[in-house]
């Protein structure tokens, strides 16, 4: 008996199918407040709220991942044990003590990634869209930065070095299967690939239909910037293609396949619409791109079908210390904490 009582009591529990059911539906309701995408959290304000106060909100609006543009101690204090997963930047003008000193890398990741052990660094993106005259120091910051992560034992955290470049580096972004860098790009990307491509890191990529629609690049209605054209615009082949995302995207990777970077992944740092200040820019086509955008990038693109996107909205908030016009105008929020329209996160 006292055998039989031991066994009863290693038994595995049994659940009814109304338990399974229930816990399927909080799983869905888990993953329903998940946003399907990550947002750029900018400091150029002087009316901003607090880091620990924009961290709440992250929380409150289910963003799991969130970039930072340089290594704000403020906000990774704030993120630390939350479980948001953070991509961090290395300051364009860091880049060149970066590049001739691996001490100075060392003390970088010192300072900025090891004295936040309780924080989930995603990337380090080691310039944001850098001037032409400082890509000479590009990978060679890489490098360094990389080699300082390896050294502090952090890649075994999955921490990637990467950059993020401009949409101004695409030469051709129609048809997506004639993709290529500009001349300019091609000087250095060539280099950035390949450091991509044996690191087994993605390139991040500002990616804005909304310039291209209103700089007249593609002769487009706006429908197909916005998402919401009812029909194939492009034909490319075999793939058909409704919005400029996911035109822009294949191009990207064409381009990058070019340059033998096979299997390296496309990751969208910024992309978004501006509420005011410029052609086209209203609170109405900001909502309907954003909202589109969040249904949209589990969708996968014509060339990459259901595999998701991984983009990040620009921006948490209006920073009005940016340069007036559209530059201060692309928040999701106000700095007041409103909504600057409504929008839910989930996919």
């Amino acid at each position: 008996m006292a055998a039989r009582g031991a066994a009863a009591a290693h038994s595995p529990p049994i659940f009814s199918g109304f338990d399974v059911l229930l816990l399927l539906g909080v799983l869905a309701s888990i993953l329903a407040r998940a946003a399907s995408v990550g947002v750029c959290y900018g400091t150029s304000g002087d009316n901003l709220p607090a880091a620990s106060t924009v961290v709440g909100m992250l929380r409150e609006n289910g963003f799991t991942v969130v970039r930072l543009y340089w290594p704000d101690p403020a906000a990774l204090a704030a993120l630390a044990g939350t479980g948001i997963r953070v991509v961090v930047g290395v300051p364009n003008d860091a880049l060149p003590e970066l590049a001739t000193s691996s001490s100075a890398a060392a003390s970088w990741v010192r300072q900025n990634i090891q004295a936040h052990p309780e924080v989930t660094f995603r990337y380090v993106v080691v310039g944001n869209e850098v001037p032409a005259g400082d890509t000479r120091h590009l990978v060679p910051a890489m490098e360094n930065v990389h080699a300082a992560l390896a050294a502090a034992g952090l890649q075994r955290r999955r921490v990637k070095v990467t950059t993020a470049i401009s949409q101004g580096t695409i030469a051709v972004h129609l048809p997506p299967s004639a993709g290529e860098f500009t001349p300019e790009a091609l000087s250095f990307m060539g280099y950035v690939v390949s450091f991509l491509e044996r690191t087994r890191a993605p390139l991040l990529a500002n990616l804005y239909p909304y310039f291209v629609y209103t700089l007249g690049l593609g002769h487009m209605d706006a429908s197909f910037a916005l998402f919401t054209s009812p029909e194939t615009v492009v034909q490319d082949g075999e793939y058909g293609y409704q919005n400029l995302f996911d035109a822009t995207v294949d191009a990207l990777y064409t381009a990058v396949g070019k340059l033998g970077g096979t299997r390296v992944r496309v990751v969208v740092s910024e992309t978004g619409w501006p509420t005011a200040g410029g052609a086209a820019a209203s609170v109405e086509n900001a909502m309907t791109y954003n909202q589109n955008l969040v249904r949209h990038v589990w969708k996968g693109t014509p060339r990459r079908p259901g595999r998701k996107v991984e983009a990040y909205v620009f921006a948490m908030f209006n920073e009005n210390l940016k340069e007036a016009g559209v530059e201060q105008n692309w928040g999701l929020f106000y700095p007041n904490m409103e909504r600057v329209y409504p929008i839910t996160f989930g996919a």
